[in-house]
């Protein structure tokens, strides 16, 4: 239907032009004819006129009326005498004796001057419309006169033959303008098509027209904002699932907070107001309430610096200080800094070192500080006399890509569920609640090991099988990557 209107519009808009055309030609055309018709049959008299004056001077000088009749009769024109002083001296259609004197028309005025005079008007003595041309003779003027009704004719046969022609010739012109239509239509059609769909948020369609016409480039450079806007509206879709993500994370975590918070807090609460009820003074309670409330105080402190060290990681806060470092050593260093805590369950601690003079290139407080949660989670969960494996190896590389060492904690703990693991390195994620609060956990450990070794370029995963221990293990590079160990102020309000 748009096509159609489209291709209508054109076909009448051609044809407008070419009856306008029409109408031009027909105005301008036919004054121009007659104007060179006239200018050819003056000259013509003119000619005639000359002759008569050289071939008969005898019959001028003694005009008679058989003499004048036959000399008109032979050219085809109305003669006319004048004397000097304008009389009508001989007239071949009228009588000389009933004619006014002469000597004011303006082509026997030109003549008696010495000049040819012609005019073109309407003749009282014969009641047409003629063409006059005068010459001067001896006897005075000589006029040539002819009627202008075959000039006239003659203008109207061309103008008739001017429009039949134009009107045949026009016909080809607006086939080939209805094919060029047509060709338009569907063009200016399709993309008005395709605006409309871009305008309703169709950006995965395209035109892919070929070409070199404008048509053609008015299409790539459509097929050009098309992909601009679909590459822009999937960025904010992206960015908007993002935003969706992160504000159901804030109130996740606002409420987790809340939730970590309130307990420790009702306890303190709780005992010390029991305290000051006067159980302070009771030698059996006091102690113990004492004791749970510095225990509930530690446990917010913990959880107070573990949400710190957590939130400078994400807002990018954290500087790091990047360097070469013998991975065993970072290691060692980590391990005999719990195994006092291992030795107090009867823990057995293991260490299979990398290859010798092996570097990992990374923050060496970050990696301490992310080995030593694993580490303490090894030793909190394992029950006693089990067994702790850390190793490090030296990943195989891969066609391009920087290499790697692994360090993996193993422990021969309970294990965890399947369903858990995919979970494990969320903030205040716990796979036993009671347990982990029991035992002093945070929920936060592993949600800071995973930040801190994707700030270094590395990746954490776990593998566990309940009954069979947990292994939990994550990446370093060996080369320098590139990483800024200093975010700038818009990254470190972008949340990531």
């Amino acid at each position: 239907m748009l096509t159609a209107r489209i291709f209508l519009k054109l076909i009448i808009g051609v044809a407008g032009i070419l009856t306008v055309g029409v109408v031009m030609m027909d105005l301008l055309v036919p004054p121009l004819a007659r104007a060179t018709l006239l200018e050819e049959r003056t000259r013509e008299l003119e000619q005639k006129a000359r002759m008569l004056a050289q071939l008969f001077p005898e019959g001028l000088a003694e005009p008679t009326p058989t003499r004048l009749h036959t000399l008109a009769r032979e050219t085809g024109v109305r003669l006319t005498l004048v004397a000097r002083d304008g009389r009508v001296l001989a007239d071949t259609d009228a009588d000389p004796a009933h004619m006014e004197n002469h000597a004011q028309r303006p082509e026997i005025a030109a003549a008696l001057a010495g000049r040819i005079g012609s005019m073109e008007r309407y003749s009282p003595t014969v009641g047409i419309q003629s063409l006059y041309v005068a010459i001067p003779v001896e006897t005075g003027a000589l006029r040539l006169a002819v009627p202008l009704a075959d000039v006239e004719q003659r203008v109207a046969n061309l103008r008739r033959e001017i429009l039949r022609s134009v009107t045949l010739a026009f016909l080809p012109v607006m086939l080939i303008a209805a094919v060029f239509a047509r060709y338009a239509s569907s063009r200016l059609g399709a993309i008005i098509d395709f605006a409309g769909q871009l305008a309703d948020g169709g950006f995965h369609r395209r035109l892919n027209w070929k070409g070199t016409n404008e048509f053609a480039q008015l299409a790539r450079k459509l097929d050009e904002t098309a992909q601009k806007l679909e590459t822009t509206f999937d960025q904010l879709k992206r960015e908007h699932a993002e935003l969706e993500k992160l504000e159901q994370i804030r109130k996740d975590f606002v409420i987790n907070v809340s939730h970590e918070l309130r307990t420790p807090l009702a306890s303190i609460q709780g005992y010390t107001e029991t305290l000051l009820a006067g159980a302070i003074h009771d030698p059996e309670h006091n102690v113990r309430f004492l004791e749970i409330i510095r225990q509930n105080a530690e446990r917010l402190g913990n959880l107070t610096r573990d949400l710190l060290t957590l939130s400078r990681i994400e807002l990018k806060l954290q500087r790091f200080q990047f360097a070469s470092y013998y991975v065993n050593r970072l290691i060692e260093d980590c391990v005999d800094a719990l195994r006092p805590l291992a030795q107090a369950k009867n823990l057995t601690v293991t260490f299979e070192p990398a290859p010798p003079a092996t570097e990992v290139f990374c923050d060496a407080e970050a990696v301490h500080q992310a080995l030593s949660n694993l580490l303490d989670n090894a030793i909190k969960y394992t029950q006693e006399g089990g067994r702790i494996r850390v190793s490090a190896s030296v990943l195989a590389p891969r066609d391009g890509a920087p290499r790697y060492v692994e360090i993996a904690v193993e422990d021969t703990g309970p294990g965890i569920p399947k369903e858990d693991l995919p979970r494990l390195f969320e903030r205040f994620y716990r796979v036993d609640k009671a347990r982990s609060r029991a035992l002093g956990g945070t929920g936060l450990g592993l949600a800071i090991v995973k930040h801190l070794v994707r700030s270094q370029g590395g990746s954490v995963r776990v593998d566990s099988e309940l009954g069979r221990g947990s292994t939990f293990a994550f990446t370093l590079p060996m080369d320098d990557l590139g990483l800024d160990e200093e975010s700038s102020l818009k990254e470190e309000l972008t949340y990531s």
